[in-house]
């Protein structure tokens, strides 16, 4: 079996050759500058010891420090890292921020651990990487199975051996080594919308240059996790008529396919108090199901919408269900969630494909913003957040699209590309 790395690696070899880029510099850029595997013991309450196996991939920092995310998960492997970290280095570059690419990742189900065994894991990890993260160095942030409470134990960690060894660096410094911390624990008002704001950031701009109203787009979103929850509430907020949502349990729509904008901050509570969004069929002020539809993930995706978002797990679009699919947009909010044989396909078919590297940078563009913050030792507000993410989110889009018309090709490849031209030079 073929892994990730491999796969995604040899998607970029064939772009660059398509477009004439030195072959050679694109190899030596591919390969990590260094993968790091680390062992991080943790004494579970029945007394025993369990030694977890994590990796830490820095990927490239020619245009400044290694930046990438931390994931918890059973299905981490070596090779998903390498190829995440190598993409992190393509997004950073696609978005115009002053970081390379990487990634980390421990092989555990979180669920199965207490808070405790799963505080002494994230500080265990934050350990066992002290000597090759900081602020100018590399700079992680919460990613799969992660939050800003796992992010503030790593940072709390890292701030104590730094004491310890009695580095002379100011604190504000040694806070800005990890993002995606808690707001009141020196992180960054509008962090946690800041992926989902960006896509619809990105989705407006080409919503415009395709000359398409807003209003009238009917709009799916897969995910109602911390990207797709915010993505639908924005995307309303913008007028976009969002017609289905769903979860890892299900999904919700109108019953009769006269499809009605839902009133997603009331999905929202009722998904709260019933632990799932395909009860939840709720439009303008009032939830009441025997008007709503519910549905698998499965059939989410191949509803007769305007527009398609993915957000939550990679290859859900792919060759068992590409010829289903009837959205003419598609804005991808996880990573890689169309698979690079639907991708040709539903391209060759016209079908207009954000792809991910541009539609969720808005995550490490927020990333960005609160490392900065922590250095110039400031606190920005939300509304200051989301401006700074709008005006490079809408640069970022301008970039490759102007990079497309001039390429004669899609945006994936005009990302890709774009991206490599910054990288090789």
């Amino acid at each position: 079996m073929t892994d990730i790395f491999s796969e995604t690696k040899k998607s970029i070899l064939k772009i660059s050759k398509k477009f004439n880029l030195n072959e050679n510099a694109v190899e030596k850029f591919l390969e990590p500058a260094r993968v790091l595997e680390v062992k991080i013991p943790v004494k579970l309450k029945n007394g025993q010891t369990k030694v977890f196996q994590g990796f830490r991939s820095q990927h490239n920092n020619k245009l400044g420090p290694y930046k990438g995310g931390i994931r918890f998960h059973p299905q981490v492997t070596k090779e998903e890292v390498m190829a995440l970290s190598l993409w992190m280095s393509l997004k950073c570059a696609v978005a115009d921020l002053p970081y390379g690419g990487a990634k980390g990742g421990v092989i555990v189900d979180p669920k199965t651990l207490s808070e405790r065994e799963l505080e002494d894991l994230s500080r265990g990890y934050a350990r066992a990487i002290y000597d090759v993260i900081g602020a100018d160095r590399d700079v992680p942030a919460p990613d799969v199975n992660t939050n800003p409470k796992i992010m503030s134990w790593m940072v709390d960690e890292y701030v104590k051996i730094s004491k310890e060894k009695k580095v002379q660096i100011p604190e504000n410094i040694l806070y800005a080594t990890f993002t995606g911390k808690p707001d009141k624990d020196h992180g960054l008002a509008g962090r946690t919308e800041a992926t989902g704001f960006g896509g619809v950031v990105v989705l407006k701009e080409l919503v415009q240059r395709l000359g398409l109203k807003s209003e009238n787009q009917m709009v799916a979103v897969q995910g109602f996790g911390n990207v797709g929850l915010y993505f639908a509430q924005f995307a309303a907020d913008n007028g976009f008529k969002v017609v289905a949502v769903s979860d890892s349990k299900g999904a919700i729509t109108e019953k009769n396919h006269q499809f009605k904008a839902l009133d997603i901050p009331l999905v929202l509570k009722c998904k709260k108090e019933k632990g799932m969004v395909s009860g939840c069929y709720c439009v303008g002020g009032v939830c009441d199901l025997s008007k709503g539809r519910p549905l698998t993930n499965e059939e989410l995706l191949e509803l007769p919408v305007d527009i398609l978002v993915p957000s939550a797990l990679e290859n859900v679009i792919n060759k068992k269900n590409m010829t289903k699919i009837k959205a003419k947009i598609i804005i991808e909010m996880a990573n890689g969630p169309v698979s690079y044989e639907a991708y040709e396909y539903l391209t060759k078919k016209g079908v207009v494909i954000v792809p991910d590297i541009l539609a969720n940078a808005g995550g490490v563009t927020g990333s960005y913003i609160e490392w900065k913050q922590n250095i110039e030792n400031k606190k920005y507000k939300k509304e200051e957040t989301l401006k700074m993410i709008e005006g490079i989110m809408e640069l970022a889009f301008d970039n490759i699209w102007n990079e497309a018309i001039n390429l004669k090709t899609h945006l994936k490849e005009a990302s890709t590309v774009h991206a490599l031209k910054k990288l090789l030079v």
